[in-house]
């Protein structure tokens, strides 16, 4: 995998976009003022009917009345003809999609994403809002890695039990964190995962629907690393079951699954697999 182009980082980018609002600034044209909506890979304005489950995502979001300090990530693209919770890609090209719950340890983060980068794979890291609270610094890593990043709710609660008895609540738990994204990356993420695992429930779809999400995330290979004892059960568990088109579920708050990512990436690459992005995939 060492002859992988290296991704792109944005900082050439950003410094520029620094100088072009400076200028204006100066000349006293920059304007405050918010988005009328969430706009999603396709144009098209997201936002809510008004029924079940709070405001929609768009009234909610801050001004973005100056860029992010973290870039613009990209916003959530609608597939068609693939369904509304979509667990693997296209079975005919050699590509996987390594996905990953954003949690715990930030230094387990920043060694995941270090180790990732060395093998010149791109992953999908599923952000918990409150963990970007604590870490926001780790939105621009990921970015600058060439990576994409998500939804995965913004307190890690069990989202289809919450939405059963409160859809209010439930709503918010995704909003919230789509709010936490926009600050921070220009966009409310590629992708949204309902938390603690990839099933949807038809009241949690539509409620990703509504918040801007056109599909739901899940992977038809779990890592099962939150119950692993060592490096080799992480590594049985995944290779036994990767395929052409596969999604990965892993967390970067494992050290096992730190530890077992060398290994990992240089049985995909054996396969003669390429690691990319879960948008890259259906891409």
């Amino acid at each position: 995998m060492g002859g992988r182009e290296r991704p792109v980082h944005r900082r050439d980018a950003l410094g520029a976009g620094a100088v072009l609002l400076a200028s204006a600034l100066a000349a006293g044209c920059a304007r405050g003022g918010g988005e009328a909506g969430v706009r999603g890979g396709d144009g098209a304005v997201r936002g809510g009917d008004g029924a079940g489950g709070g405001a929609p995502v768009s009234s909610l979001l801050p001004p973005a009345s100056s860029p992010s300090p973290y870039g613009s990530a990209a916003g959530p693209r609608r597939f068609p003809g693939w369904p509304g919770v979509i667990t693997h890609g296209p079975r005919d090209r050699p590509r996987i999609a390594l996905t990953f719950e954003g949690r715990g340890d930030p230094g387990l983060a920043r060694a995941a994403l270090a180790r990732i980068e060395r093998a010149g794979a791109r992953v999908t890291v599923l952000a918990v809002g409150s963990w970007l609270e604590a870490h926001p610094e780790l939105a621009r890593r990921i970015l600058d890695g060439g990576h994409e990043i998500g939804n995965h709710t913004e307190h890690h609660r069990d989202l289809a039990a919450l939405a059963e008895r409160d859809e209010h609540s439930a709503y918010e738990e995704i909003a919230a964190c789509a709010r936490r994204l926009r600050r921070l990356t220009g966009s409310i993420g590629t992708w949204f995962r309902p938390s603690p695992g990839p099933g949807a429930t038809a009241p949690v779809r539509r409620l990703a629907a509504r918040a801007g999400y056109p599909h739901v995330l899940g992977y038809d290979v779990e890592s099962r690393d939150h119950a692993a004892t060592g490096v080799p059960a992480v590594l049985r568990k995944v290779t036994g079951e990767l395929r052409h088109g596969s999604v990965v579920g892993l967390s970067l708050a494992r050290p096992v699954t730190v530890a077992a990512l060398p290994l990992l990436l240089t049985e995909i690459d054996r396969r003669g697999l390429r690691a990319v992005t879960a948008t890259e995939l259906l891409s």
